[in-house]
């Protein structure tokens, strides 16, 4: 399995579109183009397929975890956590 099959897959498990990736990618500092990004996506036989390098799947998955679980507290900040739905939370010491 290629790094371009993993993204592809991440793209359709996580129903998300190239600005949306743009957007989250932005979150580690790392910018790219829709262009540059579509190229990813395409079939290996198309003339303008690229593969996706290391560097790139990395920051996308970095960038990916800032967006479904938030920014990493600072060490020695307590990250509060919900107990249940009706909004209690609970502090967990982060270490």
């Amino acid at each position: 399995m290629t790094n371009n099959d993993i993204f592809k897959k991440l793209r359709v498990a996580h129903k998300l579109r190239d600005t949306d990736i743009i957007k989250i990618l932005e979150l580690v500092d790392f910018r790219i183009t829709k262009s540059e990004l579509s190229a990813f996506f395409r079939r290996e036989e198309h003339p303008n397929y690229v593969e996706c390098g290391d560097q790139i799947l990395r920051n996308f998955l970095n960038a990916l975890i800032i967006h479904l679980r938030g920014p990493m507290p600072k060490k020695g900040e307590t990250l509060e956590k919900p107990l249940s739905e009706k909004g209690k939370t609970k502090k967990l010491d982060n270490k």
